[in-house]
């Protein structure tokens, strides 16, 4: 009994740090709540490039493959790489937050999608089956297209992915497809893509090139000089 528990206390001190997904709750309850209440009364998002896209129901494949994507990325990272799960998390989550206030206050949607499929197929049922269960509103920036891009940026952060390029290029195909796929099947605008791309780039800047994580250590040892200088 006393070893189990021990091994218990080890793995809770190895893992704590996963306490920070509970935003997720914050994220879901606040995502839903837009769900339910912005459905007629929004402003409409709209640019003519829009309209020169094609509808290809393929491209719902990787749009659903978004949800393992983010979960693999996610979940890798907090068992593997510490550092770079709090990386991702901060670029995701500042992201998602940017998202649901925008959203709330600036209800948005759109009008894309078609209204009927000139022929059916799974492709198409899955189409049908996203649309019932995904309103076409909160749209900007597009999370399918920023999350996207913060998994790979991690990949490629990552120690563990240093040496494996494979994993590399693999992360970016699917990334790309998936951008595209919220396009494609008319989930998102290129106004919302747009919009993601200019937050990940700022976001990017932020935890990546700015590197956040050692700014308080920078502080701390400016301090510690300083305090040094006083005692002499």
């Amino acid at each position: 009994m006393k070893k189990i528990q021990n091994k218990l206390i080890e793995l809770f001190n190895r893992y704590k740090h996963v306490w920070i997904l509970s935003y997720f709750i914050i994220y879901l309850t606040w995502f839903g709540y837009l769900e339910r209440t912005v459905t007629t009364h929004y402003h409409l998002i709209h640019l003519p490039i829009d309209d020169y896209i094609p509808f290809c129901e393929y491209f719902v494949i990787p749009y659903i493959m978004w949800f393992g994507y983010v979960a693999f990325g996610i979940a890798f990272t907090a068992l593997h790489d510490k550092k770079e799960f709090y990386r991702l998390c901060a670029f995701l989550y500042t992201g998602m937050t940017v998202f649901l206030v925008i959203s709330t206050l600036y209800p948005n949607g759109h009008n894309l999608r078609p209204y009927y499929f000139t022929h059916h197929n799974m492709f198409t049922a899955l189409c049908e089956w996203l649309y019932s269960t995904d309103t076409p509103t909160n749209l900007f920036p597009s999370i399918h297209v920023y999350n996207s891009l913060g998994i790979h940026f991690a990949v490629m952060h990552s120690s563990y992915f240093k040496d494996k390029k494979h994993v590399q290029h693999a992360s970016l195909v699917l990334c790309v497809l998936i951008i595209l796929s919220t396009m494609f099947i008319k989930q998102h605008s290129v106004f919302d893509v747009s919009t993601a791309f200019m937050l990940a780039f700022v976001m990017y800047n932020v935890v990546y090139i700015k590197n956040w994580m050692h700014l308080p250590q920078k502080s701390g040892s400016f301090q510690d000089t300083a305090n040094s200088k006083v005692r002499v």
